[in-house]
C-alpha cells in the first residue's frame, strides 16, 4: 500500500485554543504558564523534547543576575523567582542571594555577575514542567512551527508539524518564542538579523558539564593566580589563562580562546563549561546549524582534553554531558513599535509602559576578532526597562514576540537575552496576550497601565513607583 503524503493545505486535524505559543525555551514556557494562570485556553508547542530551550537543551548555566546595578535588591522576581525557589526546594539550585560576584561560581567575573543563580539542568525540565501541568497548558513536544496561519495582517494561527503529520492550530493571540523570531518573520514582519551595520552575529558555543573535579584543588590554582586577570587589545585573560597559553606552546589548544570559562554548580564537584565559540552561524539555516553542532563537540572534547590534562584538581574529571543543541546568542531581530537601544540601557531608562526591569549587562562576544569580549555596565540607575512595544511587531496584528528576538538593537539585545530577562518578558507576553483577549482587544492596544497591575499581582517588580 502506498504512503500518504500530508500538505499544509490538507492538515491531519485542526486545534483550536485561546493562545498558541511557538517555543518552550525560558520566555515561552513562562509566557504559556503567565497566560494559562490569568483565565486563557493555552497551547504550547515545541520541536524539542523539554520545556526550557537553551537552558535545558543547550545546558546554558548558571543563570545571570536577577539583581539590581549595586546587588542590593532582586528586580526580576515574579514567575523567574518561583522556578527558582521551586529548584531550590528539590535540591538543585543554589538561590542568587548566596552567590556573590568574584567567586567559582561566576568564573571569578565581576562586573555584571553579582548574584547569579547556579541550578542543575534536570531539575529544571521537571520543575518546568510541573508548572505548565498545574497551570492546565496543553503542552507538544516534537511538534514544529511550519507557517502562520494568516487572513490579511492578522494572524490566526499556525500550521505545525509533528509524527502525526500537519496539524492547524487556530488561536485568538500567536506568542513568538521560537527566539529566531521564526513566526514574525514568516508573517512578514520586518526583521534585523544580527548586526546590520557590520553584517555579523555573536558566535555559538557549544556547552558541556563537567564532574568529579577536587574543587578545592581548583580554586587554590586560581587564588595563586588572582592578581594575574588582565585585559588587552579588547581581550580578556581571566581565568586559567596561563594553562591555555601552556597548551597552546605545547600545541594541545588550537583555536582563539584566551581562557577557559568554568562555572561552578550545585554540588561541589560539578562545573558548566563556557569556552567553545564559533563564528558566523546562521541559526536560521540547517546546514549552518549542523555545522555548528559537529564544530562545537569537536571543540568541547579538546576544551576538555586541556581541562583535564592541565587544570589542577581535573586530572580525574569526567565529561558529564555536551549539550543536545548549540548555544545561539543571537539571530533576528524582530521590528517592533519599539527599538530598545544601547544607551536606554546604559543611562537606565525606565519608560512609563515597561513591562519589565533589570540590570543586565550589554554583553557582546567576537565583534572585533574571535578573542574579543565587549561588557558595558549602566552609566546611570540601578536597572532600566523594556517597552511593551519592544513585543509588538509592525504590521502584524495579533502576534507578540518573547525572548531574545524582540525589537532591539543587535547591542542592546546583548543584555536582554540572558535566561532571567526573557523569563519576564515572556511573563509579560502571556499575561498581554490573555488581557487582549479578555478585553477583546488587538494586543497592539492592550491598556499597558492595566497590564503593568496584573504583573505586580503576579509578583513582578517593575521599579518604583
Amino acid at each position: 500500500m502506498g504512503s500518504k503524503i500530508f500538505e499544509f493545505t490538507e492538515p491531519v486535524k485542526e486545534i483550536e485554543t485561546d493562545i498558541l505559543v511557538a517555543g518552550a525555551g525560558p520566555g515561552g514556557t513562562c509566557a504559556a504558564i503567565a497566560a494559562a494562570r490569568s483565565g486563557a485556553k493555552v497551547l504550547l508547542v515545541e520541536q524539542g523534547n523539554c520545556a526550557g530551550g537553551m537552558v535545558t537543551q543547550g545546558l546554558v548555566g548558571p543563570f545571570m543576575t536577577c539583581y539590581d546595578k549595586s546587588g542590593e535588591h532582586m528586580i526580576i522576581r515574579g514567575l523567574f523567582e518561583e522556578v527558582v525557589d521551586r529548584m531550590i526546594e528539590k535540591g538543585g539550585a543554589i538561590h542568587p542571594s548566596e552567590v556573590r560576584k568574584k567567586t567559582a561560581y561566576t568564573s571569578w567575573i565581576e562586573k555584571g555577575h553579582d548574584h547569579v543563580t547556579p541550578f542543575k539542568t534536570e531539575t529544571l525540565k521537571l520543575v518546568l514542567d510541573e508548572m505548565l501541568e498545574e497551570a492546565r497548558v496543553k503542552v507538544l513536544y516534537h511538534t514544529t512551527f511550519v507557517q502562520p496561519v494568516l487572513h490579511g495582517c492578522n494572524i490566526k494561527g499556525a500550521i505545525v508539524f509533528s509524527k502525526a503529520g500537519f496539524e492547524k492550530i487556530n488561536a485568538k493571540v500567536v506568542i513568538d518564542a521560537t527566539g529566531d523570531a521564526d513566526v514574525a518573520y514568516r508573517a512578514g514582519a520586518a526583521c534585523e538579523y544580527g548586526n546590520n551595520q557590520l553584517g555579523i552575529v555573536q558566535p555559538a558555543t557549544m556547552f558541556f558539564h563537567i564532574s568529579n573535579v577536587d574543587s578545592a584543588k581548583l580554586e587554590a590554582d586560581i587564588e595563586a593566580n588572582k592578581d594575574n586577570f588582565y585585559r588587552k587589545d579588547g581581550v580578556n585573560y581571566r581565568s586559567f589563562h596561563w594553562w591555555v597559553e601552556k597548551a597552546r606552546e605545547n600545541g594541545d589548544w588550537d583555536f582563539e580562546r584566551t581562557s577557559l570559562g568554568l562555572f561552578k554548580g550545585v554540588d561541589d564537584d560539578e562545573w558548566f563549561v563556557n569556552t567553545s565559540r564559533i563564528n558566523g552561524v546562521d541559526a536560521t539555516n540547517n546546514e549552518s546549524l549542523t555545522y555548528a553542532e559537529r564544530e562545537g563537540r569537536k571543540q568541547a572534547d579538546m576544551i576538555f582534553r586541556v581541562i583535564k590534562k592541565y587544570v589542577p584538581g581535573c586530572e580525574n574529571a569526567k565529561l558529564t554531558e555536551t549539550a543536545s543543541t548549540i548555544g545561539i546568542r543571537e539571530s533576528r531581530h524582530v521590528e517592533g513599535d519599539y527599538r530598545l537601544e544601547v544607551d536606554d540601557i546604559l543611562e537606565g531608562e525606565v519608560p512609563e509602559d515597561s513591562i519589565m526591569v533589570c540590570a543586565n549587562s550589554v554583553d557582546i562576544h567576537g565583534r572585533f576578532g574571535p578573542k574579543s569580549n565587549e561588557y558595558l555596565t549602566m552609566r546611570k540607575g540601578e536597572y532600566y526597562g523594556v517597552p511593551y512595544g519592544c513585543l509588538v511587531p509592525k504590521k502584524i496584528e495579533n502576534l507578540l514576540v518573547a525572548g531574545r528576538s524582540i525589537s532591539a538593537s543587535s547591542e542592546a539585545a546583548g543584555a536582554i537575552r540572558v535566561t532571567p530577562p526573557v523569563m519576564a518578558i515572556g511573563q509579560a507576553a502571556g499575561v498581554a496576550a490573555a488581557l487582549s483577549i479578555k478585553e477583546q482587544c488587538s494586543v497592539r492596544m492592550v491598556d499597558v497601565q492595566k497590564l503593568r497591575q496584573l504583573l505586580k499581582e503576579q509578583k513582578a517588580y517593575l521599579g518604583e513607583v
